[in-house]
This record gives C-alpha cells, sequence and structure tokens, in this order.
C-alpha cells in the first residue's frame, strides 16, 4: 500500500473547508440588487435566494452550493489517487465533504454565519451516491411543491440519506455513521425552521 504525504491529506481538507466558505449565495444576490442575510429569512442560501429573487437566481446558487460540495470529493479522490484501498479513500471523500459542508455553514470569512449546508451536502452525496442523490433531489422537488415548504423538503431528504445508507451500503457500517453525523450536522442548523414550523409560523 503506498503511504500518502499527510500534509497532503490535511491540506485536502482545509481546501475543501475554504470551498465551503464560498459565497454563492451572497454573490448572486448582490447581481440581484439583494442583500440576501438583510432580507427575507436573513439566511444566505438557496430558499432564501428563491423566496427573494425567483427560481432562476436560486438555481445558480444551488448549482454553485452543490458543486462545492461535490468538488471536495473530487480533491479527496485526487489526493488518493495512488491508494489501492478505496476504503481510505472513502474516508477521505467524508472528511473533506465534512470540511465543504462546515465551510458552507460556519465560514470563517463571514463570522461563521452561513448557510443550512443542504445543497453543499448534497453535492458530497452526489458523487459518492448518485441514484441516491437524483432520486431524492427529485423528491426535494416534489416535496417542496406539495407543501409548499422548503425546509420540509429539505428535512425530509436529509433524514432519507442515513436510511438507504443504511439500506444499500450496510456493509460498512461506517459509511452510515459517517452519513448520520453529516445529517445531525444538517439537521441541527434547521431546528430554528423545525421550531417555526411547530408554531405555524415557517415561510416557504
Amino acid at each position: 500500500m503506498n503511504d500518502v504525504n499527510p500534509l497532503l491529506i490535511i491540506g485536502a481538507i482545509i481546501v475543501s473547508y475554504f470551498l465551503g466558505t464560498f459565497p454563492s449565495a451572497l454573490i448572486v444576490a448582490k447581481r440581484g440588487g439583494v442583500d440576501v442575510t438583510a432580507a427575507g429569512s436573513g439566511n444566505p442560501g438557496t430558499s432564501n435566494v428563491v423566496r427573494l429573487l425567483g427560481w432562476k437566481y436560486g438555481l445558480v446558487v444551488f448549482v454553485a452550493d452543490v458543486l462545492k460540495g461535490s468538488a471536495s470529493v473530487a480533491i479527496a479522490w485526487f489526493v488518493m489517487n495512488t491508494q489501492p484501498d478505496p476504503l481510505r479513500v472513502s474516508y477521505l471523500a467524508y472528511a473533506c465533504g465534512y470540511a465543504a459542508v462546515i465551510g458552507h455553514t460556519f465560514p470563517v470569512t463571514r463570522k461563521f454565519v452561513g448557510g443550512k449546508g443542504v445543497a453543499t451536502g448534497g453535492g458530497v452525496m452526489y458523487v459518492l451516491y448518485p441514484v441516491m442523490s437524483l432520486i431524492l433531489c427529485t423528491s426535494w422537488f416534489v416535496l417542496r411543491k406539495t407543501t409548499g415548504k422548503s425546509s420540509v423538503a429539505s428535512l425530509v431528504i436529509t433524514i432519507a440519506v442515513p436510511v438507504y445508507v443504511a439500506i444499500w451500503r450496510n456493509d460498512n457500517m461506517w459509511e452510515l455513521a459517517a452519513a448520520l453525523g453529516l445529517v445531525g450536522m444538517i439537521i441541527i442548523r434547521h431546528l430554528p425552521n423545525i421550531r417555526r414550523l411547530k408554531s405555524h409560523e415557517e415561510n416557504a
């Protein structure tokens, strides 16, 4: 087994974090003449951009945030391309994915105030589990349309991720634990939405 320089692994995680901090929503919303952190829900994410500027602007933010997550996994695979052990590749892929989501939700460049991490986490999962991701992405749009609540759609598909991993990847229990951790981070970021849903105060 080829040894990989630990500095490369640490570097991949750090790069993934800063990749996650890229302010997609702020840049796109600014082009539309809106400060996304001061209007709507104040959340710099796809849902708030859609609420303020419409689906065209929101789609750009969504794609950009998904790409941040996908690129973090690509960085891991690039670093480990000489490593014949796919488990180690997957470990780093998850580590870089975590870093990108943390960078998106707690960006050091914006005083640790970021988005909810759904799209970036989705980008991670899209590369790791493409079939599941396509199904859940379609489900998000259906749920968003039927419930009228982006937060409900996001929470449902987020919870569905570890269920999928438990069913289809049950030979690698560490993957389930890793998926649960990632999902847990996103759900914690949605706790204010959950409280508003319970009190019927949540916006679309």
